[in-house]
């Protein structure tokens, strides 16, 4: 049984071989459904947030409202119908994955479109009930995506198309980052000040069009082939495959090592999730003007990101996963730190552009290797309910405890703040290495 093993070691790949995977079709459909992916994560948390802010929203509603994000980390409820229910007369047209992923987009649509419509300033519920529809959506659509993704190419391509996801994910986030600041400033009627609902309209609106790149994608994309389910003899056989059986396999392929593997699966990116609500605040606290964190954090930050997400995946392709998830782990905490000293420079534009380099540079590089890890994690009989779990609980601890970070910073500062994010992942190294050693030993069984 070991004799089999050589074969399966990726350091015989050469580099060009590597990097020639980024040119596949699998790889490109990655890169614009990655758009479509991240698009919507801002328009409902930071770039909301300052719109919120400017139209004169106080920071207490602001930071409760960023619990919007929770419906991320709930997906995992809803995911086993995203797996295996059919859409009337979609999934007939379109197969089951590309039907789910146009179902969600255009909710993302129409959730960005009625946020436009709506003043906060003059009634902020609707824009609440948009931005949820926007959540919702963007939700539902990891899921299929996931579940898309991974049914879309081997084991041995996932870090590379989690690598072109990141990007388009990224990219995205440039748009809807630095591009709805600049479209609002541009929509702005010259000659009048303060805040004007107009100029968001239009950025909002741009946003929802902007979507029809992922919708397009859709529409010509390849449904992945699946493995053939056995029918449902009945509602409760369906219950049982659709909800039970996709935990229930978890459990039995991993044992009680299945609970290690949760609790990385659960902290991996605390340290980040966890500074990153802190991370705007901080930038106006000290004085960074919004063209100064419009260019360095929504551009040249993302940037840094892309190529991070592109170094991870290659890396995970030669050297294997496990090796580049510890060092996204020590990288992602330590980077921290880096904002910590930050907060005690004042006003550092050049201070500021290195630090944000570091910062997602090692959060690209954790992220690809991640991804590629869930991935690793799934049965494809199950991808969707299963990835859906875990990035859920990938989110779930972090985002509720980002819930309560301005309560810390303005109780024990900034630095005090980054200082304490970056403890926060000093367990995660751990976690990493027992994590590793259990995937030694299930390769070594087979």
């Amino acid at each position: 049984m070991r004799a089999t093993m050589p074969p399966k070691v990726t350091p015989a790949r050469d580099w060009l071989a590597t990097l020639k995977v980024y040119l596949e079709p699998a790889s490109v459909r990655m890169l614009l459904l990655g758009f479509s992916a991240g698009l919507p994560l801002l328009l409902v948390l930071g770039t909301l947030s300052f719109w919120l802010r400017e139209a004169g929203i106080d920071r207490t509603t602001i930071g409760y409202l960023s619990w919007v994000g929770l419906a991320y980390a709930f997906k995992w409820a809803w995911a086993p119908l995203v797996d295996r229910l059919p859409l009337p007369l979609l999934t007939r047209w379109l197969g089951r994955r590309r039907s789910w992923l146009l179902l969600s987009q255009l909710a993302i649509m129409v959730g960005l479109v009625a946020m436009s419509f709506n003043d906060p300033q003059v009634a902020l519920t609707p824009v609440v009930w948009g931005a949820l529809a926007v959540a919702f959506g963007s939700a539902t659509q990891d899921i299929a995506l996931d579940a898309f993704r991974i049914e879309s190419a081997d084991v041995d391509r996932q870090a590379a198309l989690a690598a072109s996801y990141q990007t388009g994910y990224r990219l995205a986030m440039i748009w809807a980052g630095a591009g709805v600041l600049w479209l609002a400033a541009r929509a702005s009627v010259v000659g009048v000040a303060g805040y004007q609902h107009g100029a968001w309209h239009t950025a909002y609106l741009v946003m929802a069009a902007s979507m029809s790149l992922g919708v397009l994608t859709v529409l010509f994309s390849p449904e992945p082939l699946r493995r053939a389910q056995p029918p449902a003899k009945n509602a409760l056989d369906w219950l049982r495959g659709a909800l039970v059986e996709p935990f229930a396999d978890f459990l039995r392929r991993y044992g009680w090592h299945a609970a290690l593997i949760l609790a990385l699966i659960a902290t991996y990116r605390i340290s980040d999730v966890v500074m990153g609500i802190m991370a705007n605040p901080f930038y106006v606290d000290m004085g960074y003007t919004k063209d100064e964190v419009a260019a360095v954090t929504k551009v040249f930050g993302v940037l840094m990101t892309l190529v991070g997400a592109f170094v991870g995946g290659a890396l995970a392709m030669r050297f294997g996963v496990m090796r580049v998830l510890m060092l996204g782990a020590v990288l992602s905490a330590g980077s921290n730190l880096l904002f910590a000293a930050l907060s005690t420079w004042g006003h550092d534009l050049t201070g500021l552009i290195f630090v944000i380099s570091a910062d997602n540079l090692s959060s690209g590089i954790a992220s690809a290797a991640f991804i590629a890890y869930l991935s690793s994690l799934t049965n494809v009989n199950y991808s969707a309910t299963q990835y859906a779990l875990f990035s859920s609980m990938m989110l779930l601890l972090p985002k509720f405890l980002a819930g309560y970070s301005g309560r810390y910073v303005d109780s024990f500062g900034y630095q005090n703040f980054f200082t304490a994010t970056a403890c926060l992942g000093v367990p995660v190294l751990w976690l990493v290495w027992r994590a590793s050693r259990i995937k030694m030993a299930s390769s070594a069984d087979q």
